[in-house]
């Protein structure tokens, strides 16, 4: 379940997060399958691999059946997503961020999100750099599809890890998104809503910084990386 647009970004993006594929340089190439409608294949992505990469089938434990909501759901337990992401050993850049840059994350990302504005009932994932700017903003029915989205643009940019970004979540931060951000290299992530207690273990295990509802005057830290500083005065 999807909403369609950057399903190439969303395939993709899933490959990765997943554990399947590990960098850009795994795919040979990636394109939608073209054919009748009525055979339901123009739902269809098909990834190329590199000849020499053998994809990582037994990292997930997985029965590749998603809800919209829920990303979870079609796992055979939260420890079969915890997958090791490639940049799990790099050291993660200290940064200074004034809290006012987070004030203003909100509003920035709800400007920007057109297809809520038209429908009322899509996700966004928002990536911004430490001065507030907007990078990439991606938008689905699944809040999980839209970081997914977002994750594999950036793959296929080459611009990962994503450690020195702020990654805005228009919902709530649930478990599996910070997983995600875990395996895209993000070490700063604002929701606008309330994260999961399993999200804040998460946070802690991977030292990402985590805030919730996140507003135009006020957030809560949830969990605090030691190479971010947060500025209040």
């Amino acid at each position: 379940m999807r909403t369609p647009g950057n399903d190439i970004d969303l395939a993709i993006g899933f490959l990765f997060t997943e554990g399947i594929i590990s960098s850009f340089e795994d795919i040979k190439d990636a394109y939608p399958i073209k054919t009748d409608c009525l055979s339901q294949k123009q739902n269809i992505v098909q990834i190329d691999l590199k000849e020499n990469f053998s994809p990582n089938l037994m990292q997930t434990d997985r029965n590749f059946y998603t809800t919209s909501s829920c990303g979870v759901c079609g796992k055979s337990s939260i420890q079969s997503i915890k997958t090791v992401s490639p940049f799990g050993s790099l050291i993660k850049p200290k940064v200074s961020i004034d809290a006012s840059v987070f004030y203003q994350l909100p509003e920035k990302l709800r400007m920007v999100q057109s297809d809520f504005t038209t429908t009322g009932g899509l996700h966004a994932s928002g990536l911004f750099n430490i001065q507030g700017d907007l990078i990439l903003l991606t938008e689905d029915v699944g809040r999980h599809n839209a970081l997914d989205k977002l994750i594999g643009k950036s793959l296929l940019n080459q611009s990962l890890p994503l450690n020195e970004h702020i990654l805005v979540l228009s919902g709530r931060a649930s478990f599996e998104l910070i997983q995600k951000a875990a395996m895209a290299g993000i070490s700063i992530i604002a929701s606008i809503g309330a994260p999961s207690s399993l999200a804040v273990e998460l946070a802690v295990e991977f030292n990402i910084t985590l805030l919730g509802f996140l507003k135009e005057n006020r957030f809560n830290i949830y969990n605090a990386s030691n190479q971010t500083e947060i500025r209040t005065t």
